[in-house]
């Protein structure tokens, strides 16, 4: 009859005899395993809002282990990111970076972070990302966002002046140009905040009854500043 601490033993014996390639692979399973059940979790505790992605950079070409949230349409066993290939290819390359701007595929903007994880032989062998849909923080919908994207080539032309904005348009402009940096218009930088007020006003939004103090209350300025900052 034998016993469980012989059973161990006898496990760390087949370990031990099959080579320390064989103990250093089990030992990354390990940690793929338990880093697995950290993604679940995550993805269980923001469910529609955070897309919690495992990727196993062993395997590139297959190497989603794990997907929460399925926001970006990828599956398991989709291919590596170009984050993930820097890790492969560099083992000093960033173990975290955090909070920047992203886009899922159906132009939704997200806000990543990426954690790469390293064995005990200092090599990347995974990373944990997590990819918040920035669309379902703002009022503003993926159809709005698409309404009043711009040809990059025209951005800087003006080609004409649409008057009688209305109210709810010129406030779906300002969230809008929030939500693509990852804000709210009030906490929007003053810097930033000058650019919109010059655009809306060469745009012709100020055409519109009570404009500024329409722009004033998002933005969280002083109507005066608002007439300021067209200069």
């Amino acid at each position: 009859m034998s016993v469980k601490g012989e059973s161990r033993g006898g496990q760390d014996d087949a370990q031990l005899q099959a080579g320390p390639e064989a103990v250093a692979a089990a030992e990354d399973e390990h940690l793929l395993a338990e880093t697995e059940k950290i993604a679940v979790a995550l993805g269980r505790m923001f469910p529609g809002l955070c897309e919690v992605v495992l990727h196993d950079l062993r395997d590139p070409a297959h190497a989603i282990r794990v997907i929460e949230n399925n926001l970006s349409g990828r599956q398991v066993g989709d291919s590596v990111t170009e984050l993930g290939l820097a890790r492969i290819k560099d083992p000093d390359y960033p173990s975290v970076i955090q909070n920047y701007a992203n886009q899922f595929p159906d132009g939704r903007p997200a806000k990543s972070t990426s954690i790469g994880i390293k064995n005990t032989a200092g090599e990347y062998i995974a990373a944990l990302c997590l990819n918040l849909d920035v669309s379902t923080l703002s009022p503003v919908t993926l159809s709005l966002s698409n309404l009043v994207a711009t040809d990059p080539d025209n951005r800087d032309v003006e080609l004409e002046s649409l008057r009688d904005r209305s109210r709810r348009e010129l406030r779906e402009v300002i969230e809008t140009a929030a939500a693509e940096r990852s804000t709210t218009p009030r906490a929007l930088h003053k810097d930033v905040k000058k650019e919109l007020v010059r655009r809306l006003h060469q745009d012709g939004y100020f055409d519109t009854r009570n404009a500024a103090q329409t722009i004033a209350d998002l933005l969280g300025i002083s109507r005066a500043s608002v007439y300021a900052y067209t200069k």
